[in-house]
């Protein structure tokens, strides 16, 4: 999490990207996908703020507990809403990896050595086999999704022209319309599978 400087500073420009991307999705949809689209950019930002590198900014002690109860509540509402789409049950459990490494950070080891830079996920420690099971957990998910996404991207880029409609004056006609580049699946799926990267990589300094 707190790595080299250089690694930090590009994770956290990827998970804020991430975030702002999610943002502009809670403008359009229906109400589960602002929803979603909600808790995927709380997600996006939360782990911006945390890749920051400790040597530059260190956070005060008590930012670890705000971590931990804001991403305790988000773990409890995507518990909540995971009665209407299994998709939350995978916000309840990054949310709950985010209060695990606050968690961590909180801890003697990381409070000891939260401005020393490199070491200081490594320094703060973590239950090594919850720490394995995350792992195990986002690697499985980052292949799933990377498998998902390359078929959903193909016919994206390839349905419009095949939907038996006319191109008249530019645009497609007797087809349907082209989706808002804000609700674009691939970009959502995209966005899902960028940050599945960056918290198995978070996970990997514990």
């Amino acid at each position: 999490m707190h790595g080299p400087a250089m690694s930090g500073w590009l994770l956290m420009a990827l998970c804020a990207l991430t975030g702002a991307y999610c943002l502009l999705r809670t403008r359009g949809g229906t109400a589960e996908e602002r929803r979603t689209a909600r808790a995927e950019a709380l997600m996006g930002f939360g782990m911006a703020a945390m890749a920051v590198p400790a040597a530059v900014v260190a956070p005060p002690a008590w930012a670890w507990a705000v971590y931990a109860a804001l991403f305790g509540v988000a773990a409890l509402r995507a518990l909540w809403f995971s009665r209407h789409s299994g998709h939350h049950l995978h916000h309840l459990v990054g949310s709950s990896a985010m209060v695990y490494m606050a968690v961590a950070m909180a801890g003697p080891g990381g409070a000891a050595h939260g401005g020393h830079g490199s070491h200081t996920m490594a320094a703060a420690g973590g239950v090594p086999l919850l720490t394995g099971l995350l792992l195990a957990y986002y690697a499985a998910y980052v292949l799933r999704s990377g498998a998902r996404l390359i078929p959903v991207a193909a016919t994206t880029a390839g349905g419009g022209a095949m939907a038996g409609g006319s191109v008249t004056g530019g645009t497609l006609s007797g087809g349907p319309a082209p989706a808002r580049w804000a609700n674009r699946p691939e970009l959502a799926l995209a966005c899902r599978l960028t940050m599945g990267i960056s918290m198995f990589a978070m996970l990997l300094t514990l």
